[in-house]
């Protein structure tokens, strides 16, 4: 522990790895902590085509390969462990994760958020393979085809308007008789004549062998259940999960101020309540969370970083 980095960086997905780069490429001492796989949720994306430039080999595992290779050539440390506690108190920050403790003059929190789940038999097989938490990233890849999108909120409403310039038919299933948007998103969806309804309906199961084929619907009225078979020249259908994120800030709560969700609040630098504490990514209060978004919040995040080490212990 007796090492003082300049920056840690918690998490290594798209934020993380954009702020590492910035931070090593800077001359900083740069640390990045992950406790699962690099790369975040972009890794199980099999296509990634909305990333400005990103046309050859544009698949999630690619693009973070390159992230790494880049984060790495500029001296940037990687290492697996995960955060068991933080102390951000003092000038110096300390990070307590399982295997070790370390030290930096500056930390950026970018552990990201994670879809919820609807925790059925086929879900995490099938991810990435029909299974979808994300319409702007997979639409296109069900242009004509039909898909389910799960949820009654804003956002899974907003996001199956979406799925209608690609989709031939969407159909919200929502576990309630009324949904939970906004009303005036709800009167546009209302009006599409490409949205459907299935009501008081959950999803128990989603079958397939390489591709989404089948889905099992559980009326939560009847108790009744039907099985949904994808159209035999279409070969496989989309569901798309919009039944909320869970921002990964457990570690960090009655530290840094954040909303009712849990997502962190920041202003437009990044800068957290808490002076050399900075988030970036999905883990913020944001109005889009994509790799775009994310690698612009970690560049922003490292850029000001610097300027409070700079400031701060340079005097």
């Amino acid at each position: 522990m007796d090492k003082i980095y300049d920056v840690i960086i918690i998490g290594a997905g798209p934020a993380g790895l954009s702020a590492g780069l910035y931070a090593a490429r800077g001359k900083m001492s740069t640390l990045i902590l992950e406790k699962d796989k690099t790369g975040g949720q972009i890794v199980t994306t099999n296509e990634v085509a909305n990333y400005p430039g990103s046309i050859e080999n544009a698949t999630g595992p690619s693009l973070i390969a390159r992230m790494v290779e880049q984060c790495k050539e500029f001296g940037a440390e990687i290492k697996k462990d995960a955060i068991k506690e933080v102390k951000f108190e003092d000038k110096i920050k300390v990070v307590v994760g399982e295997k070790e403790t370390y030290q930096a003059r500056a930390v950026i929190v970018a552990s990201g958020a994670s879809p919820r789940l609807l925790d059925v038999p086929g879900e995490k097989k099938l991810t990435g393979k029909g299974v979808s938490y994300c319409a702007t990233c997979d639409a296109d890849f069900f242009t004509d085809l039909e898909v389910f999108v799960v949820g009654g909120g804003d956002s899974a409403v907003e996001e199956a308007i979406h799925l209608t310039k690609f989709a031939r038919k969407v159909t919200i299933v929502h576990r309630r008789d009324t949904l939970k948007a906004a009303k005036s998103i709800q009167e546009k969806a209302f009006k599409n004549p490409k949205i459907d309804f299935i009501w008081d309906t959950t999803i128990t199961e989603v079958k397939g062998d390489g591709l989404v084929e089948s889905v099992v619907f559980k009326n939560l009225k009847t108790g009744e259940t039907t099985e949904y078979h994808a159209d035999e020249e279409d070969g496989t259908f989309g569901i798309f999960v919009f039944v909320g994120y869970i921002p990964q800030t457990q570690l960090f709560k009655g530290l840094l101020d954040m909303d009712e969700v849990g997502y962190l609040i920041t202003d437009d630098n990044m800068k957290t309540n808490i002076p050399g504490v900075f988030a970036a990514g999905d883990i913020r209060v944001k109005s889009l969370r994509q790799v775009v978004t994310a690698v612009a919040d970690g560049a922003i995040a490292s850029i000001q970083a610097e300027k409070y080490i700079e400031n701060t212990f340079h005097e």
